[in-house]
């Protein structure tokens, strides 16, 4: 559920109208695309977490088979773009609050939303995974019934109402409206709203049991996740013109919001606010779970400052979490100098970073099998299906995917920021070493 929620956050409720707004109701086929290589994520992180189920995750794991340098340039790349990612999802919290009160300035709520979510991170974890489980579970019975009623909506109609049938999804320039390269550019959108997949791994070391938990949380959760997305984005662009439901320049609303607006039925339009508000305040919570986790990794390893590793008294790193609370001060000045582009900017900064991600934890899953092939080592007891092939085709769509940003107006800033960060990170790790060879 942890990892449930990390993903389900705004990346649907907010960040599809974005790709709605790029490719129209083709957007659907983005999102299928995009959960085969979220699945093969899933997998490759399962297939390593269940032989090392230590902190740091992922991070760890790059650490250990792809050399220091890798495993300091991907964690501390990953903590940037949740961090970032942190603050887009306060942001979008935000946005949400003003649905009620539209006269309140933004930077109001994303401070207020701020204080509470740290406050619930810096309890002990079984109050942290208690919050976050009731939080995801409110989103998944929300998805199950809005995509029920959707249906029933479309085909069978409601009370009153006739069916609306699937007119548009073709009626507003067809199916296709922008062409199919318009699809492969709502995929940088669409990638980013499987981000979250990768925290599976970040919470083996604190389950009681990694290998049967792990593998069980990272099959279903991609599964269920793809299933959520197809078809809440099935109801939405079938019930409503897709180029009515984001402009793709500024985002005040959820398109789920939106939709129940057009239906005229406000008081539903009000409870579905708060579900997507309660989804973006879970999504903040775990990825303020996994970055304090992940700089406690970075502060172990030597290579942050030793004191982000000190522990409460409860066992939660609550140094940690008050550099990952970076994020937040970002989203507040954000949201006040720019409120009506908050949103798509911290998206396009946090892109890059989690990537580059991806990318390593697939370069790790090769790595691994190699190694643990050649030293005789029986296979782990997870495996991702046909691989390495399998893990380098999803390398390659990565990398395509971050080759395309640069061409999405909304994530034009992934490379301008991702570039030059990834430069100071390894100039800082070749520091980190040489003055670590002089201390001997």
């Amino acid at each position: 559920m942890i990892a449930v929620g990390g993903a389900i956050g705004t990346g649907l409720f907010l960040g599809s109208g974005l790709a709605i707004s790029i490719a129209g109701p083709a957007v659907l086929l983005a999102y299928a695309v995009a959960a085969l290589v979220a699945l093969a994520l899933a997998y490759a992180l399962a297939e390593m977490m269940v032989v090392h189920p230590e902190a740091g995750g992922f991070g760890a794991i790059a650490h250990r088979y792809l050399g220091g340098m890798a495993g300091f340039v991907q964690r501390w790349i990953y903590w940037a773009a949740q961090v970032v990612n942190i603050g887009s999802e306060v942001v979008a919290a935000g946005i949400y609050f003003r649905f009620w009160y539209p006269e309140i300035p933004l930077w109001a709520p994303v401070v207020a939303f701020s204080a509470i979510m740290l406050a619930v991170n810096a309890s002990a974890v079984r109050y942290f995974g208690e919050f976050e489980y009731w939080f995801a579970m409110i989103k998944v019975v929300t998805i199950v019934v809005f995509v029920g009623l959707g249906l029933v909506a479309i085909f069978f109609g409601l009370p009153g109402e006739p069916a609306t049938g699937t007119g548009a999804l073709t009626e507003h320039g067809g199916f296709l409206p922008n062409g199919i390269g318009a699809v492969w550019l709502a995929l940088t959108v669409v990638t980013f709203s499987y981000l979250g997949t990768e925290a599976v791994s970040v919470t083996a070391s604190e389950s009681r049991n990694p290998t049967r938990d792990v593998p069980r949380a990272a099959r279903g959760m991609v599964l269920r996740l793809a299933l959520f997305y197809l078809l809440g984005m099935f109801v939405i662009v079938s019930i409503l013109p897709w180029n009515s439901v984001s402009t793709g320049e500024e985002l005040t609303q959820s398109p789920f919001v939106r939709l129940f607006d057009a239906a005229g039925v406000p008081a539903a339009a009000g409870v579905m606010n708060f579900v997507v508000l309660t989804a973006a305040l879970s999504a903040m919570n775990t990825n303020l779970y996994v970055t304090s986790r992940m700089t406690y990794s970075l502060a172990r390893d030597g290579y942050a400052p030793r004191w982000f590793a000190g522990l409460s008294r409860q066992g939660t790193p609550r140094r940690s979490l008050v550099l990952s609370a970076a994020g937040l001060a970002l989203a507040a000045a954000v949201s006040a100098l720019a409120p009506a582009t908050a949103f798509p900017v911290l998206l396009g900064m946090a892109l890059f970073g989690a990537l580059l991600t991806w990318l390593i934890i697939f370069a790790s899953q090769l790595a691994f099998r190699r190694r643990r092939a050649a030293a005789g080592l029986p296979a782990s007891p997870v495996r991702l299906p046909g691989a390495p092939v399998t893990t380098v085709l999803a390398m390659a769509f990565v990398l395509a995917v971050l080759l395309t940003t640069p061409f999405t107006p909304q994530f034009a800033m992934a490379w301008k920021a991702g570039l030059p960060f990834v430069g100071v990170l390894v100039l800082a790790y070749l520091l980190i070493r040489r003055r670590a060879r002089g201390g001997r």
